[in-house]
Protein backbone atom coordinates (compact mmCIF):
# COMPACT_ATOMS: atom_id res chain seq x y z
CA UNK A 1 0.00 0.00 0.00
CA UNK A 2 1.80 3.53 -0.98
CA UNK A 3 -0.19 6.70 -0.15
CA UNK A 4 0.64 10.18 -1.34
CA UNK A 5 -0.40 12.93 0.91
CA UNK A 6 -0.69 16.37 -0.16
CA UNK A 7 -0.77 19.84 1.68
CA UNK A 8 -0.71 23.33 0.94
CA UNK A 9 -2.53 25.08 -1.49
CA UNK A 10 -5.56 27.62 -1.11
CA UNK A 11 -6.35 31.61 -2.27
CA UNK A 12 -3.64 33.65 -2.69
CA UNK A 13 -3.50 37.20 -4.68
CA UNK A 14 -2.07 37.31 -8.36
CA UNK A 15 1.74 37.96 -7.75
CA UNK A 16 1.66 36.04 -4.97
CA UNK A 17 3.53 32.86 -3.55
CA UNK A 18 2.27 29.63 -2.53
CA UNK A 19 4.12 26.35 -1.59
CA UNK A 20 2.87 22.23 -1.59
CA UNK A 21 4.36 19.53 -0.45
CA UNK A 22 3.52 15.99 -1.17
CA UNK A 23 4.95 12.92 1.38
CA UNK A 24 5.29 9.40 -0.35
CA UNK A 25 4.65 6.50 2.59
CA UNK A 26 3.83 2.97 2.88
CA UNK A 27 5.86 -0.08 0.82
CA UNK A 28 8.41 1.67 -0.98
CA UNK A 29 11.32 0.96 -2.25
CA UNK A 30 12.44 3.56 -4.17
CA UNK A 31 11.40 6.28 -5.99
CA UNK A 32 12.19 6.54 -9.25
CA UNK A 33 10.53 10.20 -9.90
CA UNK A 34 7.94 12.56 -8.19
CA UNK A 35 6.29 15.54 -9.56
CA UNK A 36 3.34 18.19 -9.91
CA UNK A 37 0.33 18.28 -12.47
CA UNK A 38 -2.86 20.48 -12.81
CA UNK A 39 -5.77 20.42 -13.75
CA UNK A 40 -8.03 23.59 -14.29
CA UNK A 41 -12.08 23.08 -14.54
CA UNK A 42 -12.68 21.92 -17.96
CA UNK A 43 -9.21 20.96 -19.88
CA UNK A 44 -6.90 18.17 -18.88
CA UNK A 45 -4.62 17.18 -16.60
CA UNK A 46 -1.39 18.65 -17.52
CA UNK A 47 2.13 18.58 -16.22
CA UNK A 48 4.07 21.16 -14.14
CA UNK A 49 7.26 20.28 -12.97
CA UNK A 50 8.86 16.46 -12.02
CA UNK A 51 12.59 16.07 -10.20
CA UNK A 52 14.24 12.45 -10.46
CA UNK A 53 16.00 10.72 -8.02
CA UNK A 54 19.12 11.99 -8.71
CA UNK A 55 17.79 15.56 -8.71
CA UNK A 56 17.19 16.00 -12.59
CA UNK A 57 14.56 19.05 -13.01
CA UNK A 58 12.24 19.32 -15.59
CA UNK A 59 9.46 22.28 -15.83
CA UNK A 60 6.87 23.12 -18.41
CA UNK A 61 7.48 26.08 -20.34
CA UNK A 62 4.18 27.97 -18.32
CA UNK A 63 5.92 27.97 -15.39
CA UNK A 64 9.66 28.32 -15.63
CA UNK A 65 11.55 30.42 -13.83
CA UNK A 66 8.07 31.47 -10.97
CA UNK A 67 8.31 27.78 -9.85
CA UNK A 68 10.68 25.63 -8.19
CA UNK A 69 10.24 21.75 -7.44
CA UNK A 70 12.71 20.15 -4.61
CA UNK A 71 12.52 17.17 -2.95
CA UNK A 72 13.84 15.69 0.67
CA UNK A 73 14.67 12.10 -0.39
CA UNK A 74 15.14 11.03 3.26
CA UNK A 75 11.25 11.58 3.87
CA UNK A 76 10.40 10.65 0.39
CA UNK A 77 8.82 14.35 -0.07
CA UNK A 78 8.52 16.58 -2.57
CA UNK A 79 7.43 20.19 -2.77
CA UNK A 80 6.72 23.16 -5.03
CA UNK A 81 7.31 26.79 -4.02
CA UNK A 82 5.09 28.56 -6.40
CA UNK A 83 6.00 32.37 -6.91
CA UNK A 84 4.39 35.21 -9.04
CA UNK A 85 1.24 33.58 -9.18
CA UNK A 86 -1.26 34.37 -12.31
CA UNK A 87 -4.81 33.40 -12.21
CA UNK A 88 -4.04 30.95 -14.54
CA UNK A 89 -2.42 29.17 -12.47
CA UNK A 90 -5.74 28.33 -10.69
CA UNK A 91 -6.24 24.63 -11.11
CA UNK A 92 -6.53 21.81 -8.66
CA UNK A 93 -2.83 20.48 -8.26
CA UNK A 94 -1.93 16.87 -8.07
CA UNK A 95 1.47 15.00 -6.78
CA UNK A 96 2.45 11.92 -8.77
CA UNK A 97 4.83 9.01 -7.72
CA UNK A 98 6.67 6.85 -9.96
CA UNK A 99 8.21 4.18 -7.72
CA UNK A 100 8.84 0.83 -6.38
CA UNK A 101 7.17 -1.40 -3.63
CA UNK A 102 9.02 -3.81 -1.96
CA UNK A 103 6.88 -6.71 -2.88
CA UNK A 104 7.33 -5.96 -6.64
CA UNK A 105 11.06 -4.25 -6.97
CA UNK A 106 10.75 -5.28 -10.56
CA UNK A 107 7.89 -3.05 -11.51
CA UNK A 108 7.81 0.31 -11.53
CA UNK A 109 3.94 1.97 -10.51
CA UNK A 110 2.44 5.48 -11.04
CA UNK A 111 0.15 6.83 -7.23
CA UNK A 112 -1.46 10.24 -7.40
CA UNK A 113 -2.02 12.09 -4.76
CA UNK A 114 -5.90 13.51 -3.66
CA UNK A 115 -5.41 16.93 -5.21
CA UNK A 116 -5.13 20.32 -3.54
CA UNK A 117 -6.59 23.30 -4.95
CA UNK A 118 -4.74 26.14 -5.89
CA UNK A 119 -7.14 29.48 -7.13
CA UNK A 120 -5.30 32.83 -7.65
CA UNK A 121 -7.87 35.64 -7.71
CA UNK A 122 -7.93 39.27 -6.06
Amino acid sequence: QVQLVESGGGLVQPGGSLGLSCAASGTIYTINRMGWYRQAPGKQRDLVATITSDGTTHYADAVKGRFTISRDSAKNTVYLQMNSLKPEDTAVYYCHANLRRYDRTWFPEDYWGQGTQVTVSS
